[in-house]
């Protein structure tokens, strides 16, 4: 990693390769098993195969289960669909509902989505207000039609571990399939999963600093005959998921495993005193809210809520370091995020969350500098908002014209004051809340009216301001208000 690019906090989305891992990966493309297929009896192809059960063994060494346990897969979404559709495939003969939750990653939602299209019934449990599901509501919507239950073990927005003992008791009680979403918890949390009423989990390599595309499922021996395939040709994977296992990235997965089985305990340590470090440079910052508080979390995530500020423009601001404002998989849409909406969050403070995950290259000082570079961005952009002002009132100053637009709760809000003496703008300034590229073009504007009468006020049409800074066709409705508070400039100007 370069000296300057910014710091990485972004580990729940990916984690990058340790060191060890790409050496191993290395010599086993190069000459240690990477010419044979693992499915051949050739010496090569005996050569991978050895190479592949011993990282399988290691793998399950992490988790506790017995190496013929673990089904290896592209990563976790196939782990994930493979364990959804799989199972409620292979069970519907017996019924056609499932439970879930809505917090839950894309990679069990969908899903279950494809599966209500195909006539199954899916039970969505919402979490309280700490990001919790409550076993008592998995028991209270169970069926005699129920054939899988489905709850991750942790939130891969917020870091709140679930009570998957409790969900998977009930479960195991009523001879119901439960699958966890183990993404996030696998390398962080000590767990044996021969001692857990778990059927099917998922995992993957790349959160555990190990290559991104291998990922496995567990699955438990008694729930093997409750699972379909959804590939065929070739039988590998005990007929679960066929196709020519990739040596490398299998070695490469083991070694991640191995490496965090013999760190795990220090480091669970060592990153809950670098998220409580964190947490205390943010907690000053006034309307700030910490995402899941009242509930068990790893030690990795920090989920972080700030009032009176837009999320993908605090992102934006913050060029020092690498973050999300929530999933991944959602951040880039730049909408509130599910999971904080379902926790209670309104859609401005679910949309200005900030993600700040950390790993094995955090350091106290990459810390401190994220949490002086938020407090100031936060400020930046507050005292940028019109709410810094006491209100939208022009003042005594000869022929000032306010015009504003939007208003607090809504996704922009702007308010632009213009001085003018001798029919003519002589200065714009102007108060705003919005996206980046809403404050972009409210700039660019307020540089193009000095010097434009009431008449002329408004320089174009927002598609022509799109077009000239490049905004994305899906913002333009935002640039609407920024017209919406000239036109209100210049009906004022009209009264005057």
């Amino acid at each position: 990693m370069s000296a300057d690019d910014p710091i990485y906090l972004d580990n729940a989305a990916t984690t990058p390769l340790d060191p060890t891992v790409i050496e191993v990966m290395t010599r086993s493309l190069a000459h240690e098993g990477g010419r044979g297929n693992p499915a051949s009896g050739h010496v090569f192809g005996r050569r991978a195969a050895e190479r592949i059960e011993a990282a399988r063994a290691e793998v399950g060494a992490l988790i506790g289960a017995d190496a013929a346990d673990i089904v290896f897969t592209s990563g976790a979404t196939e782990a994930d669909n493979l364990a959804v559709l799989g199972a409620a495939r292979a069970e519907g003969h017996r019924g056609r509902h499932l439970v879930s939750s809505r917090i839950e990653h894309k990679a069990v939602l969908d899903p279950c989505r494809r599966l209500e299209r195909d006539g199954w019934t899916v039970s969505l449990l919402a979490p309280d207000r700490s990001g919790r599901i409550d076993p008592g509501a998995v028991a209270a919507a169970l069926r005699p039609d129920t054939v899988l239950v489905s709850v991750l073990w942790v939130s891969n927005e917020i870091g709140v571990i679930q009570d998957v003992a409790a969900i998977g008791s009930l479960c195991r009680e009523r001879g119901i399939l439960f699958h966890t979403d183990a993404a996030q918890a696998v390398g962080k949390l000590p767990m044996d999963v021969r001692s857990l009423p778990i059927d099917l989990m998922s995992f993957t390599a790349h959160k555990l600093y190990g290559p991104k595309g291998i990922g496995a499922l567990y699955v438990h021996a008694q729930a093997r005959a409750r699972v379909q395939p959804l590939l065929f040709g070739g039988g590998q994977e005990r007929g679960l998921r066929p196709g020519t296992l990739p040596t490398h990235q299998i070695v490469g997965f083991g070694t991640a495993c191995a490496l965090a089985r013999a760190a795990l305990a220090a480091e669970a340590k060592r990153l809950s005193a670098l998220r409580e470090r964190l947490w205390e440079q943010l907690r000053g910052i006034e309307g700030v809210y910490l995402n899941g508080e009242d509930a068990p979390r790893i030690p990795g995530i920090l989920n972080v809520s700030f009032e009176g500020v837009e999320g993908e423009s605090l992102v934006t601001g913050l060029v020092d370091l690498a973050l999300s404002t929530g999933s991944a998989c959602n951040s880039a849409s730049g909408e509130p995020s599910y999971v904080l909406r379902a926790l209670g969050r309104d859609p401005q403070l679910a949309q200005s969350s900030l993600r700040f995950s950390l790993g094995r290259f955090s350091t106290p000082a990459d810390i401190d500098t994220a949490g002086a570079a938020v407090r100031r961005e936060v400020a930046r952009l507050r005292e940028l908002s019109p709410a810094a002002e006491p209100s939208g009132r022009a003042s005594d100053a000869a022929r000032e014209l306010v015009g504003e637009a939007g208003g607090p709760g809504q996704e922009v809000w702007i308010r632009f004051r213009l001085r003018v003496t001798e029919a003519r703008v002589q200065g714009a300034s102007y108060r705003v809340y919005g996206c980046p590229h809403t404050l972009a073009v409210a700039a660019w504007l307020a540089e193009r009216l000095p010097g434009r009468s009431g008449a002329d006020l408004i320089p174009g049409a927002p598609a022509e301001w799109a077009h000239a800074l490049d905004v994305p066709i899906e913002k333009l409705g935002r640039l609407l208000v920024l017209e919406d508070a000239l036109g209100a400039c210049q009906r004022r100007w009209s009264e005057v």
